[in-house]
């Protein structure tokens, strides 16, 4: 995608809704809060999806039909690996607190408690995030508000396969 062009939740839903897409079990788990700026000690107390949305929606894509906030789900041993991303945003410079970073976005779908919901992998590039790391097996996604979603939940994570593969048990 043209990074120029605008993402909606009808283009993240529409083009998919036929293919058949690996996935991976895995667990909710709490994240540091950062993301959502429930962190009492964070340097970014409006949450740093907030402060980020505006320069995502500037170069195309809208986060607004999603909690501003990232769901943690814990797929370890598994891991993901974002190998030709939806979008990629590089050189984002979201804040003074540190440098510019690169974010990717990929599409993915998770089924909770029955429901199923579209969303995107949020992946700020390791090499280019100074702060809060997740460990390699937890996978951030933007998602939608999910009714009844707590911590411990099992989850199911798919993936489109264009964009992330799942490594299984190493």
């Amino acid at each position: 995608m043209d990074a120029a062009a605008h993402l909606s939740l009808c283009e993240v839903s529409a083009p998919h809704l036929a293919q058949t897409w690996p996935t991976v079990a895995g667990v909710v788990i709490p994240g540091h809060g950062v993301a959502s700026g429930q962190a009492r000690d964070s340097p970014f107390p409006a949450g740093t999806i907030a402060l980020q949305a505006p320069h995502f929606r500037e170069r195309g894509l809208d986060l607004d039909p999603f909690y501003l906030g990232t769901i943690n789900i814990d797929i370890s041993p598994a891991r993901l690996e974002v190998r030709a991303p939806h979008v990629t945003f590089a050189d984002v410079e979201w804040t003074d607190v540190h440098k510019a970073e690169t974010f990717s976005f990929a599409h993915a779908r998770l089924r909770h408690q029955g429901r199923e919901v579209e969303g995107l992998i949020y992946w700020p590039h390791p090499e280019t995030k100074p702060m809060f790391h997740q460990a390699g097996g937890v996978v951030e996604v933007l998602m939608p508000r999910i009714e009844n979603l707590a911590y411990g939940d099992d989850v199911v994570l798919a993936v489109n396969p264009d964009q992330v593969r799942i490594h299984p048990l190493p």
